[in-house]
């Protein structure tokens, strides 16, 4: 859900090597707000995760991630459609508070491991939650917030 995430974690894997991971989470950090929303609140949160993401990239070891928040999959080949209901998802999490992992899942093979046979489909907690169509905001508020409310 980051946009371009794997071109910068290159870059700074070429550029910043060599230095602290605060200095390597700032970078990143500045980096990707250019071409991302992060809420100013969530920024600390952000910050763990993108050098996590960093470690995970050039094989260093790294902590795993503790926070308890939702997971969410877009299946589908990327289109207009999935991209759209990324956005959606991403604006209605700010709005309500929320944090996830949402990922954009392209591979057809493990598309059929969720037993959707059209999409774009809409995974959330391993649950299959809409399939061919993407909800609109309202409905993604609803399932969000049915979501986080089982999640507690």
């Amino acid at each position: 859900g980051i946009i371009g995430l794997k071109h910068v974690l290159e870059e700074v894997s070429r550029e910043f090597a060599d230095r602290s991971d605060n200095k390597i989470s700032a970078e990143l950090i500045r980096r990707l707000s250019k071409l991302n929303y992060i809420p100013e609140n969530s920024q600390k949160d952000y910050l763990q995760a993108f050098l996590r993401e960093y470690k995970k990239f050039v094989g260093q070891p790294y902590e795993r991630s503790n926070l308890e928040g939702l997971e969410i999959k877009v299946l589908g080949s990327g289109c207009p459609c999935c991209d759209d209901v990324e956005q959606d998802l991403m604006a209605v999490m700010t709005e309500m508070n929320l944090s996830a992992d949402i990922e954009h899942v392209t591979d057809p093979a493990e598309i059929g491991n969720y037993g959707a046979t059209v999409t774009p489909a809409l995974v959330i907690n391993g649950k299959v939650k809409a399939v061919g169509s993407m909800p609109k905001k309202p409905q993604l508020k609803a399932l969000l917030s049915e979501a986080a409310a089982k999640h507690q």
